[in-house]
C-alpha cells in the first residue's frame, strides 16, 4: 500500500468523522435537507472572496463561503416562519437562488482565469495527495489533511464544550431558554459548525460525498440507539468505516472513490434500516406478527373464561366459533399450553389457574385501560417477556 493510498483513507475518514458530529443535530432537528442546501449555495460566497483576494487557497473563501452557508439557514427560516412555504419548499426556494448568482458571478466576470463551477464545487479525494504543504523544504503532507484535521479538532472542542447546551436546544427549547441558554445561538452556532465542515471537505471530496457522509451515519445511528451520545460515536464509527471500505470498493473495481464511499455509506444504512434491533423493517414486523398472536391467544383465553359448556370447549370448535383456520388454532393452542394456560383433557380444553388469573388481568386492562393491569404478568408469559 502506497503513501498516497494510506493519506487517501485517512483524509477520507476524517472527513467522515468531522461530518458526522454536526450531521447527529442536523438529524434529531429533522434538518437533513439544509446540508444539501449550504453544500450548493456557498458557491457565491467562494466566487467573491476570490475576487477579493485572487486566490483559490485563500481563507477566506472558506469564511465568506461558510457565512453563505449561515446566510441560506437564516433565509430558508425566515420564509419557513412566514406560513406561507414549509421548509422543503423554502429550501428548494433559497439554495438554487443562491447558487445561481455563483454561477452567473462566475460567468459574468470570471471567463478569461482559472475559475470555473467544477474548480470551487467539485472535489476528487484521488488528488488529494498531491496538494502538499510545505515548508523550509519540508513535506508536512496534503493541505487537505490539516484543513479537515483543524475542522475535526474544532468540531470536538466545540461538542465537548456545549454538548449540553447543544442537547438541550435539540430537545427542548423551552428548557433551554429556562435555564438560560438561547436556542437561537445555539441553532446558528451548529450551522456554523456545519457550514464551515462542508467548505472545508467539499474540496478534497466533493459536495456529494460531503452531504452523505453528513446524513448518512447519523440516520443509521438514530437507529440503533435513543442514547445522544451513542449516537454520536456510532455515526462517527459508520462513518470512517464506510470511507475506508469504499476506498477499498473502489480500488477493486476501479470506480470512482466519492462513489464508492456513498454506495457503502447507502449498504450500512439500508443494513440498520433492516436489521436495527428495534426500528427496523423486520424487527418491526416480526413484532406485528407477535402482537396479532398475542391479540388471538388473549382472544382465545377470553372464550375459554366467557363459555363453561363443553361443546364450547372442544379443540375442533376453534375452526368454526372463532372462524380460525387450522394451522392459526394449532398455533395458538400451543403457545397456550407452553405458557400453561390451559389443559387439554379427551380433546376438551380449560383452563389453568394461570390461564383464569392472566384472563381477569386482561379484563381488567380492557376495561380500565390500565397498562399496570397486565404489565406485572408479561414476564411469565412467553410472548411478552423482555
Amino acid at each position: 500500500m502506497t503513501s498516497a493510498q494510506i493519506e487517501i483513507q485517512i483524509i477520507a475518514a476524517l472527513v467522515a468523522m468531522a461530518c458526522a458530529i454536526p450531521g447527529v443535530f442536523l438529524v434529531l432537528r429533522k434538518m437533513a435537507l439544509i446540508t444539501d442546501a449550504i453544500s450548493h449555495s456557498i458557491l457565491p460566497g467562494i466566487v467573491i472572496g476570490f475576487f477579493i483576494t485572487q486566490d483559490l487557497n485563500s481563507p477566506w473563501l472558506i469564511l465568506l463561503a461558510s457565512l453563505t452557508g449561515v446566510l441560506t439557514v437564516f433565509l430558508v427560516e425566515r420564509i419557513q416562519k412566514s406560513g406561507l412555504v414549509k421548509e422543503d419548499t423554502a429550501i428548494g426556494l433559497v439554495f438554487p437562488a443562491l447558487f445561481s448568482i455563483g454561477v452567473l458571478l462566475i460567468a459574468k466576470n470570471a471567463n478569461d482565469i482559472h475559475l470555473d463551477i467544477d474548480a470551487v464545487l467539485l472535489g476528487e479525494i484521488a488528488f488529494a495527495p498531491f496538494d502538499r504543504i510545505f515548508w523550509n523544504g519540508i513535506d508536512f503532507g496534503p493541505k487537505s489533511l490539516w484543513i479537515i484535521l483543524s475542522i475535526l479538532v474544532v468540531n470536538l472542542s466545540l461538542l465537548l464544550f456545549f454538548f449540553k447546551e447543544l442537547k438541550l436546544s435539540t430537545f427542548d427549547k423551552g428548557l433551554s431558554t429556562a435555564l438560560g441558554f438561547s436556542p437561537v445561538v445555539v441553532h446558528y452556532g451548529l450551522m456554523t459548525m456545519a457550514s464551515v465542515t462542508t467548505v472545508g471537505a467539499f474540496d478534497a471530496v466533493g459536495a456529494i460525498l460531503v452531504v452523505a457522509l453528513m446524513i448518512a451515519p447519523a440516520a443509521a445511528a438514530y437507529m440503533l440507539t435513543n442514547d445522544l451520545k451513542k449516537m454520536l460515536l456510532l455515526a462517527v464509527c459508520f462513518g470512517a468505516l464506510s470511507a475506508i471500505l469504499g476506498y477499498w470498493l473502489a480500488y477493486f473495481l476501479d470506480a470512482s472513490i466519492a462513489g464508492s464511499i456513498t454506495s457503502v455509506l447507502g449498504l450500512v444504512f439500508l443494513s440498520v434500516y433492516l436489521f436495527a434491533p428495534h426500528k427496523g423493517i423486520l424487527s418491526i414486523l416480526y413484532r406485528n406478527k407477535q402482537q396479532q398472536i398475542e391479540v388471538s391467544l388473549i382472544t382465545f383465553l377470553l372464550h375459554l373464561n366467557n363459555h363453561d359448556e363443553k361443546s364450547e370447549r372442544h379443540i375442533k370448535h376453534l375452526n368454526e366459533h372463532i372462524n380460525w383456520h387450522k394451522v392459526k388454532s394449532k398455533k395458538v393452542v400451543e403457545l397456550a399450553q407452553k405458557n400453561n394456560m390451559i389443559r387439554i383433557e379427551n380433546e376438551y380444553i380449560s383452563l389453568t389457574e394461570k390461564g383464569k388469573s392472566f384472563t381477569d388481568l386482561a379484563i381488567n386492562y380492557i376495561i380500565t385501560n390500565d397498562d399496570s393491569k397486565i404489565e406485572s404478568i408479561k414476564e411469565d408469559f412467553f410472548l411478552f417477556r423482555g
